[in-house]
């Protein structure tokens, strides 16, 4: 165990993260009930697979009684999202969630607000800067994205993050880049407290995406991972399929001016988060038949098969 799982109270220090679309609640409750702890992502929860969002969380605790989490991305470009996200972050606590995962935006506001239910939150960093902005808003401890997950990646190396962030004296966790046990143990080694993953968990018997996607990620190599910034406006690693070849990986022009500009990127950014959650939603749905955006980290190179999250948990923890 780490002072993560101490923490959290599962029995081993492994995440599967929160992924929109693909974070139904088959999955999340598995990865809890394997030993893991399993991320709810609400817009996942609720426009993906079609719950109420406190019926939603009701439900994947029939599933499970072991501890669970939630994603909040902080965004703060449309205001309907923001109070939106203050009433999923009260029926959390209402439900006895006692684990958050915050992003893209200040977490103090989520501290202030959780830390008298004694609820632990990791907040999503990618850089020094923004460890130092959620570590002054008082969170627990942080996630480390690097270079080789799926999403909006970031661009260090997982060494690279421990020695930048460590030193902050808050318990880390690696995303990205992992799928085997030796990728684990090798995380636990440098100093890491726990790892995330989430490509791994697309290719998990109970996740609902198309089998389009889990076969993309079992036939991907790493230099199938690309980024692209046709989806958010900020890169994003995906894998080249045929589809991505034909149409690109760059916005255009205009998209990158008005993303840089101060007067329109919130504007621009909103768009974008619109039109992605659509794309998504249908690739990891409909598979092949629509616009193949499959999101997906340089883990794909260790995944050669579709098991269970039980098993996931099992092989990757097992010391070899």
């Amino acid at each position: 165990m780490t002072e993560f799982s101490r923490s959290l109270g599962i029995q081993y220090p492994v995440i599967c993260g929160a992924m929109y679309p693909c974070s139904n609640p088959e999955l999340v409750a598995a990865a809890s009930e394997a030993g893991g702890i399993g991320i709810i992502q609400p817009l996942s929860l609720s426009y993906v697979h079609g719950y109420e969002f406190r019926e939603g969380l009701k439900y994947i605790r029939s599933l499970t009684d072991k501890p669970l989490g939630i994603n909040f991305i902080l965004e703060t470009s449309s205001k309907r999202y923001v109070e939106r996200t203050r009433q999923w972050l009260d029926i959390a606590l209402e439900e006895g969630i006692q684990f958050f995962v915050t992003a893209l935006g200040n977490p103090r506001w989520v501290v202030d607000i959780a830390k008298s239910s004694e609820v632990i939150i990791y907040h999503d960093v990618t850089e020094r800067k923004w460890a130092e902005k959620a570590f002054d808003a008082g969170v627990d401890g942080f996630i480390c994205v690097n270079n080789r997950a799926g999403g909006h990646a970031g661009r260090l190396s997982a060494e690279q993050l421990y020695a930048d962030i460590s030193t902050l004296g808050k318990p880390l966790i690696c995303a990205g880049g992992i799928s085997q046990g030796r990728d684990y143990q090798a995380m636990l080694k440098l100093g890491y407290a726990g790892i995330q993953m989430g490509t791994r968990f697309i290719a998990a018997s109970e996740c609902t995406a198309h089998d389009d996607y889990k076969q993309a990620i079992i036939k991907a190599n790493e230099e199938d991972i690309v980024l692209t910034d046709k989806i958010s406006g900020a890169p994003v690693s995906i894998i080249k399929t045929p589809f991505i070849e034909k149409i690109g990986t760059k916005a255009n022009a205009l998209s990158r001016w008005l993303l840089r500009n101060n007067r329109t990127k919130h504007w621009m950014r909103t768009f974008y988060t619109l039109q992605s959650i659509w794309k998504l939603k249908k690739a990891a749905m409909q598979g092949m038949n629509y616009k193949d955006y499959f999101q997906a980290g340089k883990s794909v190179a260790g995944i050669d098969k579709i098991i269970s999250t039980e098993k996931i948990i099992e092989q990757i923890t097992s010391i070899s």
